[in-house]
């Protein structure tokens, strides 16, 4: 993907609840300075504690870009956004959305985007094509999240990892494999939206050669558990040759995320299939750490957890927000 341009007004739309609105969330939370407000219509149930702004008032503040934050049933693009969309392009901004509806399908959004000579992204469609991967070793090292299921927190570690490994004055970046991360970082590749064969290969152009002190923390996706979603899972596997993996979990779970007939994975059989796994293009590939969502348990529970997985696997086990991820760039 392109870079998209700073400072974003994200546009919540008539987002129903906050869990409607995650994407301009996740931007919001983890890039606040490329932030400049919010634009929300009539009915619009989330706030992200942003001000409020029109287009009008977001063009003069110096927004560049707005972010359609919404994720809304069937990823759908509603009539009543339209003319606002337009008006953005008017007024010199350019547009980027991570809805499964592409903005540049919207005649009227097209239309005014060639007229005027401004960039739409539809960042959940890759503008380019990728090879096939090689599997040939690469120089940097990499670490990539993996899960017992999808939807547990794997972005959230990576950029986490990446925050924290640059405040200890390391190489580090957040390399994006989904909309969302696409949207915080400002580029990347959603690994969903790549055709089979040639998503490793999209992995090792998104992750390339690097320096010997640098990480890439490459976020994952799916898992190798879900009959669903595996196949992106062991292609990024593949794709990032990975020096390192942490294992995301949920602990409270009974069976993987829309598939109640499957049961969750434990941590010790997901960890070794995933190690299993990256050993084909990264034979020497080990877990660093643990990385577990704890935010369905109370403080006390919570500690005892991490302590107790920390024990039994002899790795650093954080929640990254409740402990931050500290333990794990140190081991790294």
């Amino acid at each position: 993907m392109a870079m998209l341009k700073p400072p974003y007004l994200l546009f919540l739309g008539d987002a129903h609840d906050p869990l409607a609105a995650k994407t301009a969330a996740g931007v919001a939370h983890w890039r606040p300075e490329w932030c400049v407000g919010q634009l929300r219509l009539p009915g619009c149930k989330a706030d992200l504690g942003l001000p409020d702004m029109s287009i009008d008032a977001a063009a003069a503040a110096g927004a560049k870009t707005v972010v359609v934050g919404v994720a809304n049933r069937g990823g759908v693009i509603a009539e009543s956004w339209v003319p606002i969309l337009t008006r953005a392009l008017e007024r010199g901004l350019d547009l980027a959305s991570g809805l499964h509806r592409r903005l540049t399908e919207v005649p009227a959004l097209k239309a005014a985007a060639d007229r005027l000579g401004r960039a739409i992204h539809d960042v959940r469609h890759p503008t380019r094509e990728f090879q096939v991967a090689n599997g040939k070793p690469r120089s940097g090292k990499r670490l990539l999240t993996v899960g017992t299921d999808c939807s547990i927190g794997k972005m959230f570690t990576s950029l986490a990892l990446e925050r924290e490994l640059r405040r200890r004055g390391m190489k580090a970046d957040f390399r994006a494999t989904g909309q969302t991360g696409i949207l915080i970082a400002g580029d990347g590749v959603s690994i969903d939206a790549v055709v089979s064969d040639f998503v490793s290969g999209a992995v090792e152009w998104l992750a390339p050669a690097n320096e010997g002190d640098h990480w890439d923390l490459i976020e994952g996706q799916g898992s190798l558990f879900h009959a669903s979603y595996a196949g992106v899972s062991l292609g990024l596997l593949h794709g990032a040759q990975p020096t390192a993996l942490v294992m995301c979990h949920e602990p409270t779970r009974t069976h993987m995320r829309g598939l109640p007939e499957y049961k969750l994975p434990s941590l010790r059989d997901c960890i070794e299939v995933n190690l299993q796994a990256a050993r084909l293009t990264s034979p020497k590939v080990t877990c660093v750490g643990i990385a577990i969502n704890t935010s369905a348990l109370d403080a006390s529970a919570a500690d005892s957890l991490l302590k107790q997985t920390a024990d039994a696997f002899g790795l650093p086990c954080v929640d990254p927000v409740r402990t931050g991820v500290g333990a794990i760039a140190e081991r790294l």
